[in-house]
């Protein structure tokens, strides 16, 4: 069997080990592993690559990002400022049509300016806002979809771990990644909301509505989310400055929702150690993952597959929008049975090379910037597609009472925003590289 035909037999291989839910770690260091001895016939080569891929990865300065992000989120979460953020939401939406489930997305878009994951937003603001739309009469399907959904907008507003891993594995620049998510990030809100006006229009009687807040008793609720509004000025906003690196940023969030957390009286010494300790869990989970992405990666690099496939493309003479949409759709099957740090991982080391070569009349930063925020917003749908839906069974867990499959059908309008938005953002690249261009300009 040939180098080329081995790496082509390794993707069925990889994929069956997942279907029989053996942790995709796992099961990419154990095909990269075997795949290396077969291509190579010396089992000391592959420990030799473990031991210098390991070090290799794992020296690279950038990934200390991650568990200050990480940190950053379980203090967040611990603060109490996802009650605050989805009180000050409601206060000026509660009184609308829908407008407590609008509340939680526009709380979920918040907490996620200072979280950068998806699974701590869905899981934080559902403990928040589940009882709310329970209580003024929200269907199951509804309340659940669009929790499920807004959790996404902790991967897309900026900060977001996965936008930093797509920037190591593209060699893109974090800052410029983090302008290019905001304005995609804020869409994806507002695409949120107006599925939930639609649905609550079309079911008129899904749902009651709060009496009209006063205004004063508005200020006062959106004065105590300063702390929110703080931090991510001083992390984003400092990033964007060029007066911290994106570490230093991480690092002064951490610090910041800690003490946070800590003037609240909701961080003792207990909670101190909770948040550390499960900070440790998800860096250790996310590290060992990287490290068996990367294990497959230098085994389909050793085989030539990524560079023979990027030539394979470009002989095709196919239309660069023909393939992006083939790429595209192909990570939307990918979502239906992978998390997305995994789906990241193992696909844009491969991808990337062979979409960097077409012509998309923009320039190579624009385009890695583009391409990454496309595939990022794709990767998102896959938190709220089945049977890998991750955002839906957090959801469906705190909301034991609401059947699985109502869970499913509550998604799926705001599945439909994310496609549409994914359309408009390929058709008009300019909408997501607006703000750096301006940014670069002054």
């Amino acid at each position: 069997m040939s180098n080329i035909e081995l790496a082509l037999w390794s993707f069925p291989v990889l994929l069956l080990l997942i279907f029989l839910r053996a942790p995709i770690a796992l099961a990419m260091i154990a095909v990269g592993a075997a795949g290396t001895y077969l291509a190579i016939g010396t089992p000391m080569m592959v420990l030799n690559q473990l031991k210098t891929l390991t070090y290799g990865t794992f020296s690279n300065y950038s990934f200390s990002i991650i568990p200050l992000f990480l940190l950053m989120g379980q203090f967040a979460t611990l603060s109490g400022m996802s009650a605050s953020l989805f009180r000050a939401a409601e206060s000026f939406l509660g009184h609308r049509k829908g407008g407590v489930a609008m509340s939680a997305i526009g709380a979920c878009a918040g907490f996620g300016a200072i979280c950068g994951s998806s699974l701590a937003t869905a899981a934080t603001m559902g403990q928040v806002a589940l009882p709310e739309l329970r209580r003024y009469g929200y269907p199951g399907s509804l309340s659940t979809g669009a929790l499920a959904a807004g959790g996404t907008l902790g991967i897309l507003i900026p900060p977001s771990v996965i936008l930093v891993i797509y920037a190591i594995l593209a060699e893109q620049n974090i800052e410029k990644l983090f302008v290019a998510a905001l304005i995609p990030g804020i869409l994806a809100a507002l695409g949120y909301m107006l599925a939930i006006m639609v649905w609550v229009r079309v079911s008129p009687n899904s749902a009651a509505v709060k009496e009209r807040v006063p205004w004063a008793a508005r200020m006062r609720a959106l004065g105590s989310v300063w702390p929110v509004l703080a931090i991510f000025i001083a992390v984003v906003g400092g990033i964007y400055a060029g007066i911290f690196t994106p570490t230093e940023a991480a690092a002064v969030g951490a610090a910041g929702t800690g003490l946070v957390a800590m003037l609240s009286g909701k961080l003792d010494l207990q909670g101190l150690k909770a948040a550390i300790l499960a900070t440790a869990s998800s860096t250790a989970m996310i590290f060992l993952i990287i490290l068996g992405a990367g294990l497959y990666n230098s085994f389909l690099a050793l085989t030539q597959l990524p560079q023979m496939a990027s030539v394979w493309v470009s002989e095709q003479g196919l239309s660069p929008w023909v393939v992006l949409t083939a790429v595209l759709i192909m990570y939307l099957l990918f979502g239906c049975i992978m998390d997305s740090l995994s789906m990241v991982l193992l696909t844009v080391p491969i991808i990337y090379p062979i979409m960097s070569v077409l012509d998309f009349g923009m320039s190579a930063d624009d385009f890695g910037l583009w391409f990454g925020i496309l595939v990022l917003i794709v990767v998102e749908v896959g938190l709220i597609t089945p049977p890998v839906g991750m955002n839906l069974f957090i959801i469906n867990s705190m909301s034991r009472d609401i059947p699985i499959g109502q869970t499913y059908r509550g998604a799926l309008p705001f599945v439909l925003t994310d496609m549409v938005r994914v359309v408009i953002l390929a058709a008009f690249p300019s909408i997501t590289l607006w703000l750096v261009w301006v940014i670069d300009a002054l």
